[in-house]
């Protein structure tokens, strides 16, 4: 397997140096044909040996990195590419603009960007085929049955390239049924037993997650032994929730057992906090830019309804517990507060409804262009001049009314660190059909947890869910 995934990493560099040639067609004006044809003379062999030893390098940095030997989550390995990818462009710049070498720019430029493009398709095409032929799956054995082992499984279950299929659910001593019961998976449960690693071997040695719960590592500490000792590549899910595990740096002691995690919230330091604006201010001003056509076209549509304002300004809380002006389209009648007012008392079965997140799926207030701009979060895009006023982030936690303030509960103090964000975690994790306790837990686990990569998922993620209309309305 490792074999092909190396192939086809090889395959996809190879088609986008082969395609970047195209960029010397539409740039010089002559045939395609007659440019992909074309590889003699000084230029294109000096542009070949370049490409063929950055793609070495970088066939050479996946290696390393575990991409062909161990299995990753989709995002993080494919955060690993841009850097590699990121680095080769530049190592690429430095040699081409160093004037000594007669190399195309335009042509080794767009192979990277075909590239960036074309080698996460050819890993997802090569994990479907080997899918297929039944050489990738591989059977995994959890062992636990309370909460740890309830969110292993369904963070395996939300990663299927992995190809890790959780065939059976094995319970140490002292599991209830009732804890055993709330496992997110159809998979077989049986009793662990006095000799696990035979247990193991009557399964026929699969791989083995280890998620007990805290209070079943002391009882179980002889198991975490003999495991470690006979399963190499044992994989150990602590329970650590609540903790920021993208901050946390590891301290290793010689001679001693002893694992020491330095905690640090990502967003409560300077440094990241200064990257995270520039990131806002940049990507907010093309946005902008782009997209303003559109808000012109929207900002006549709401006045022709019915010569309201365009724009609806709600306060909301921000950073530091200060109030700002929130922005949207404005996609309700003029008198909505009376309607809603009006609408719920002679629909008393529906409050319990708006109750839980404020929101109503057949909300009477809402105009015709409003349930257009709703079901594609148009109505949100005037957040963007919220976001370079420096209001609120591109992402972040949902910005919060003032009467929700005692409903997030402790994680508040984490709220009032960062801007709130056009768009957040909960947003791609299930939008208005999350609760709003599961809105305030994604909300402090992006807090303390935050990457610049990570916003620029949540970006992407962002705009599939808007494109599949997934829980908005």
């Amino acid at each position: 397997m490792p074999y092909a995934l190396v192939l086809g990493d090889v395959l996809a560099l190879l088609a986008a140096f082969y395609l970047g040639r195209l960029s010397h067609a539409f740039y010089y004006h002559l045939s395609p044909g007659w440019v992909l044809l074309y590889w003699w003379g000084t230029l294109a062999q000096v542009n070949v040996l370049l490409f063929l030893l950055l793609m070495a390098l970088g066939i050479t940095a996946f290696a390393v990195k575990g991409h062909y030997a161990r299995r990753k989550a989709f995002w993080d390995e494919a955060g690993e590419v841009l850097g590699v990818f990121t680095l080769l462009l530049a190592l690429n710049a430095t040699i081409a603009f160093s004037g000594k070498w007669p190399l195309s720019r335009l042509w080794l430029f767009s192979t990277w960007v075909l590239a960036l493009a074309l080698l996460p398709l050819a890993r997802w095409l090569v994990h479907h085929i080997l899918q297929r032929l039944g050489v990738w799956m591989r059977p995994v054995v959890v062992i636990g049955c309370g909460r740890n082992a309830a969110e292993a499984i369904r963070a395996l279950d939300s990663e299927p390239m992995l190809g890790y299929a959780v065939q059976r659910v094995l319970m140490p001593g002292g599991c209830s049924s009732t804890a055993s019961g709330e496992l997110p998976t159809q998979a077989p449960r049986e009793a662990l037993g006095d000799d696990p690693l035979a247990t193991l071997a009557r399964l026929g040695k699969p791989h083995v997650v280890l998620a007990l719960d805290m209070d079943q590592w002391d009882a179980q500490e002889k198991l975490v032994r003999s495991l470690g000792l006979s399963y190499p590549n044992l994989t150990v899910v602590p329970p650590l929730r609540g903790l920021p595990l993208f901050g946390m740096e590891a301290m290793h002691f010689f001679g001693h057992e002893v694992l020491m995690l330095r905690v640090r919230d990502n967003l409560a330091r300077r440094g990241p906090r200064i990257v995270k604006r520039l990131f806002d201010l940049v990507t907010a001003s093309l946005l902008v830019v782009l997209l303003s056509p559109l808000l012109f076209y929207i900002a006549w549509r709401i006045r022709r309804e019915d010569g309201g304002p365009v724009f609806f300004i709600q306060e909301r809380v921000g950073r530091g517990g200060g109030t700002f002006g929130c922005l949207k389209f404005r996609s309700m009648v003029m008198d909505a507060e009376d309607r809603l007012k009006q609408y719920l008392q002679s629909h008393p079965d529906l409050a319990a409804e708006y109750e839980r997140n404020f929101k109503l799926r057949n909300d009477p207030r809402v105009t015709r262009i409003g349930k257009f701009l709703r079901r594609g979060s148009l109505d949100e895009l005037p957040q963007l001049f919220n976001v370079l006023r420096g209001d609120m982030s591109l992402v972040g936690p949902r910005p919060l009314l003032a009467r929700e303030l005692d409903r997030y509960g402790d994680n508040i103090c984490l709220y009032h660190m960062v801007y709130p964000g056009i768009t957040g975690l909960w947003q791609v994790s299930g939008r208005s059909e999350t609760t709003f306790d599961e809105r305030a837990y994604l909300d402090a686990w992006y807090i303390k947890n935050w990457t610049l990569w990570y916003d620029i998922v949540i970006l992407l993620l962002t705009v599939k869910v808007v494109f599949r209309r997934e829980g908005a309305y």
